[in-house]
């Protein structure tokens, strides 16, 4: 039986990498016969987010309005719970009680979808759990073993997986992670990585460069070009110092390889990398780039060094070696792999990997002898599929590794399951939740019924 539940999915994003992997799952979404996605920003990256996804296609529903400078890690997350708990009472009125008898005026989201480790993914999936709407957590199951690396995000990860009642998780590691946590593996689904259906479907456009400082790179297909990016909170300081000096050694040691190094926009990690960088010739420092170039500009490298953890399950799908500028990764099976290699931010280690890749070509060839471990490209076509499915009972959606259970999901969502001969039903358990109506300005609550606004009093 279907859930009685609106078919709408909340889609809450705050960042550009957090666009950049959600908009394939957003597209299929919005081209859903039955699903609708309903997408906010919490407007931590407001323009780049708006930027990202209008190439893509993707409406963004409502703007949180929350990032403003200087805004630390309490209180971006208290805005963003604070932002969305307005958002969703305004949009739908309080969230359901107990519904028994009336199922059709359970008119709450079927679904609350969150990104990978971001402080917005964990603040909106927390504020999902207050609003009892089940959460889905996409590149669930990354973990590294300590809290502090990377900060906050690991942290986040742990928070998020504990909340979600649907684990979309990449690899089969992933998995064996959060089975280890105490999720059930009945709750997680192999799916493989968003980010690989992203870089594909921009890869596919060639779209030009389309800045200045890049011109030089549209015609040339000869010179061997090094992509550097650097962002990280736990190498903000000496260790993104250090990243850039290492790249300055290597342009005295390596007078023929380019260097493309896209700055961050926060003013911790610009400042810095344009202090070491800004007169080094063989440096072309840019600013963040639009991901379809940005796209090309991976396929183009000859090496990348980052500490971005998207990158490190991107550039293997060109066959680019990836030199990880930080101590650990959550990316292991890449490391196992060996499309990726752990140098830290020292120099030393940094300047002499990135040698070795760009002297050996027997060194570099080796970074690509394994298929990608991160996906083919269609992990949004199966997190679409387990929605359907878990919304409409549609069959079960395959999968090369552990499937899920639809039941296991819906009860740890909350959801209270009475047997029938004809299969079984699901309801919200009967939960005080403690909200009462809060229209936000301009907003009017719109219930999906058409026979009136829903009850408040959990009875029918």
């Amino acid at each position: 039986m279907p859930l009685p539940v609106s078919p709408e999915i909340l889609v809450v994003l705050g960042t550009r990498p957090e666009a950049i992997k959600l908009f394939p799952l957003i597209q299929l979404l919005q081209d859903h016969p039955r699903l609708r996605p309903v997408v906010v920003s919490t407007g931590q990256h407001k323009e780049l987010v708006e930027y990202v996804l209008e190439t893509a296609g993707c409406e963004i529903t409502a703007d949180l309005g929350v990032g403003r400078p200087g805004l630390g890690l309490n209180q971006l997350t208290a805005a963003v719970v604070s932002g969305l708990d307005d958002f969703v009472t305004g949009r739908y009125g309080p969230p359901p009680n107990h519904i028994s008898g009336r199922v059709t005026r359970d008119h709450y989201p079927a679904a609350c979808v969150v990104h990978g480790d971001t402080s917005s993914a964990s603040a909106a999936a927390v504020a999902a759990f207050h609003l009892r709407i089940p959460v889905a957590h996409v590149e669930a199951g990354l973990r590294t073993g300590t809290t502090l690396s990377p900060f906050p995000e690991e942290l986040n990860r742990q928070l998020i997986g504990r909340i979600a009642s649907f684990h979309a998780a990449p690899t089969r590691a992933n998995v064996q992670n959060l089975v280890r946590e105490g999720v059930d593996i009945g709750r997680t689904f192999v799916t493989g990585n968003t980010g690989i259906d992203a870089l594909q479907w921009s890869a596919a456009r060639q779209v030009p460069y389309d800045r200045p400082e890049l011109e030089w790179l549209e015609d040339d297909t000869t010179s061997r070009v090094v992509t550097v990016t650097a962002h990280r909170r736990e190498n903000w300081g000496e260790g993104i110092a250090d990243i850039a000096r290492a790249v300055r050694r290597l342009t005295e040691t390596h007078p023929d390889v380019r260097f493309v190094v896209p700055v961050h926009p926060n003013p911790a990690v610009a400042q810095t990398v344009r202090a070491e960088l800004d007169d080094v010739p063989a440096v072309t420092l840019t600013s963040p780039m639009e991901y379809r170039p940005f796209a090309r500009l991976l396929a183009r490298s000859t090496l990348v060094l980052t500490d971005s953890g998207g990158i490190q399950e991107e550039a293997p799908a060109f066959g680019v070696p990836v030199l990880v500028a930080r101590s650990t990764t959550e990316r292991s099976e890449g490391v196992e792999a060996g499309t990726l290699e752990l140098v830290g931010t020292d120099r030393d280690r940094i300047v002499a990997a990135a040698t070795r890749v760009l002297d050996d070509p027997e060194a570099r060839a080796a970074f690509s002898r394994q298929p990608n471990p991160y996906g083919d490209g269609h992990a949004a076509d199966r997190i679409v599929a387990a929605l359907e499915h878990l919304v409409f009972n549609t069959p079960v959606p395959r999968t090369s590794g552990p499937g899920f259970v639809r039941s296991e999901v819906l009860e740890w969502a909350g959801f209270h399951r009475t047997d029938a001969v004809d299969g079984p039903t699901f309801e919200r358990e009967s939960v005080t939740t403690g909200h009462e109506p809060a229209d936000l300005e301009g907003v009017v609550i719109q219930p999906l019924t058409a026979d009136g606004p829903p009850d408040t009093d959990g009875g029918a």
